[in-house]
């Protein structure tokens, strides 16, 4: 079967030509009136991202731990969690508050095989839990991105830095003062780069050890 994300936009604007082509279609949201339009617009699921997740977001954003369940609640509509998911203590807790799967960002970002340059990568795990901002500048779109120099100058209206800069030359360059590095919260929880075959077995096997501990904890 064939799937397709869509985000960023009406879901209604392609959804009916995707499901005439034999797709899937998943559209991600970060809100609860996002989730009611896309359920409208006939998507097949959704992508819940909190606003601790890393790039695109509303500055008015509910985190993950709010958003997940309220639109389990309000929305008959399967679920993949985002934003702070990296591990299987992370998603046991997304099974919890009503998501079927979870899509991890920031932690596949920071893997063995993320073709972006080590320098991103290393700044991923070196980062504690006030290691990111959101950007909320106006004209801009809001993002959340590493605390990088070149962030507090936007944020600080600084004229002469550019939101996004030279991004490739972040991305691939490793010049981490050349663009904003889109980044999650959870970046404070990743010790280290793993690959990404890795990352999936162990949440995969660890997530009953998860549960078994929040059910001891009871």
């Amino acid at each position: 079967m064939r799937h397709v994300f869509t985000s960023a936009g009406d879901p209604a604007l392609f959804t009916d030509r995707l499901h005439a082509a034999g797709m899937t279609v998943v559209h991600v949201i970060g809100s609860l009136k996002g989730a009611r339009k896309a359920a409208d617009a006939g998507v097949d699921a959704l992508v819940v991202e909190g606003v601790e997740g890393g790039g695109f977001k509303s500055a008015l954003g509910a985190s993950t731990m709010v958003l997940l369940p309220l639109v389990a609640e309000c929305v008959d509509l399967p679920i993949i969690a985002a934003g702070a998911m990296c591990d299987a203590r992370s998603a046991a807790a997304a099974l919890v508050l009503g998501a079927e799967g979870v899509q991890m960002g920031t932690r596949m970002l920071a893997s063995r095989e993320s073709l972006v340059h080590a320098n991103f990568k290393n700044a991923i795990v070196d980062a504690n839990d006030s290691g990111t901002v959101l950007l909320d500048i106006p004209g801009n779109p809001t993002m959340r991105v590493l605390r990088t120099g070149h962030a507090a100058r936007v944020a600080a209206h600084d004229p002469e830095v550019q939101l996004l800069g030279k991004v490739t030359d972040l991305y691939f360059d490793g010049d981490m003062e050349a663009s904003v590095a889109n980044t999650g919260q959870v970046s404070s929880r990743i010790a280290d780069l793993l690959p990404v075959a890795e990352i999936v077995r162990r949440t995969w096997l660890e997530i009953e050890t998860a549960l078994d501990g929040a059910r001891s904890r009871i």
